[in-house]
């Protein structure tokens, strides 16, 4: 009796599951292939358009090298804090989060979201939430590679 049931309790689990998945639109891989490919060419131009404006302006090539990062990261961040850029990310994807606006909007998406909590435990605190495990291990396999290439590379 006791079996019969558990049987009974598996096949309504089962025949939800196999509903769930009819359910659960499917994403067009293409569509959003072309969209995250439209998206961060569009940043990159645009970024390529700043060192050109700077370029312009007169300043050397290691200042627009410092300037075009900085105009990006504030622009990333700005248009964060405004919810602009969380919309473009959910047309955008992987086209959005790329490119440098996306380190940015990785850093003030978990600030604002726990500044409720206050200025320590909430935006301090939270802030490389989703930015430190990429920070963590680009610096440690920046130092690995370093390394080996100070040590094999001579």
């Amino acid at each position: 009796m006791m079996q019969n049931k558990k049987l009974q309790s598996i096949n309504k689990q089962q025949e939800y599951n196999e509903y769930v998945q009819q359910k659960i639109p499917k994403p067009s891989y293409v569509k959003n292939c072309i969209w995250a490919f439209i998206v961060g060419g569009l940043i990159c131009v645009f970024g390529q358009f700043l060192g050109n404006v700077f370029k312009g302006m007169g300043l050397s090539k290691e200042d627009v090298a410092t300037a075009v990062p900085m105009v990006l990261v504030f622009l990333g961040a700005f248009f964060t804090g405004l919810g602009v850029y969380d919309q473009l990310g959910k047309r955008a994807g992987a086209g959005s989060i790329v490119p440098i606006t996306g380190f940015a909007n990785s850093i003030v998406s978990p600030a604002m979201e726990f500044k409720r909590e206050g200025f320590v435990f909430g935006v301090a605190a939270k802030m490389f939430l989703l930015a430190g495990p990429v920070l963590v291990y680009g610096f440690g396999s920046s130092i690995i590679v370093g390394l080996l290439y100070y040590f094999l590379g001579r």
